[in-house]
């Protein structure tokens, strides 16, 4: 499967833009990416801070309705800490349900979600990589992956990986 690729200067939410394409029929699979959000969210509702430089991506697709949400989540997550550890020398674990860490310090965020349209469902992958910067959050361990890579890591090699990894998983 092969995604369309949609840039955005800014948006409000990378995930929020995946639904507003798909309610409005716009239903081809792709992967929105801005260089700025302004109301990033992750899990539970929680505000994602974005610094411009860092990675905002979502990606989605139609997928049948009687898929396990949660082996295509499963899938997610590996496809995702297998394409990121391509550009750094250190091992990334998954922290469920939703991070991605290097030595316990957070580097990516995942959002997942559903959404019915016109009889099909799809799912939507939002992704925050902290690439050059990472937020301050109070009781949390943050990092970015270009601490973890003695060369500078580009952002369009990151998106190609991802990309390609995900054309792969989203065929089922």
């Amino acid at each position: 499967m092969r995604f369309q690729i949609i840039k955005y200067k800014s948006v409000d939410s990378t995930n929020n833009e995946a639904i507003r394409r798909i309610k409005k029929g716009k239903i081809k699979p792709a992967i929105i990416l801005a260089n700025l959000q302004n109301k990033g969210r992750g899990q539970y509702g929680r505000k994602w801070i974005s610094y411009k430089g860092n990675i905002f991506m979502t990606i989605y697709f139609n997928i049948n309705k009687n898929m396990s949400i949660k082996s295509l989540s499963k899938k997610v997550y590996l496809t995702l800490k297998k394409s990121l550890e391509k550009f750094v020398n250190e091992k990334i674990t998954i922290k469920l349900p939703n991070d991605l860490l290097i030595k316990g310090y957070k580097v990516c965020g995942i959002l997942q979600e559903t959404i019915n349209y016109n009889n099909n469902k799809f799912f939507i992958v939002g992704i925050g990589i902290n690439l050059t910067k990472s937020p301050k959050i109070t009781n949390k361990q943050v990092s970015f992956l270009q601490k973890y890579n003695n060369n500078k890591i580009k952002k369009a090699d990151i998106f190609k990986k991802i990309k390609k990894n995900f054309e792969i998983i989203a065929r089922i």
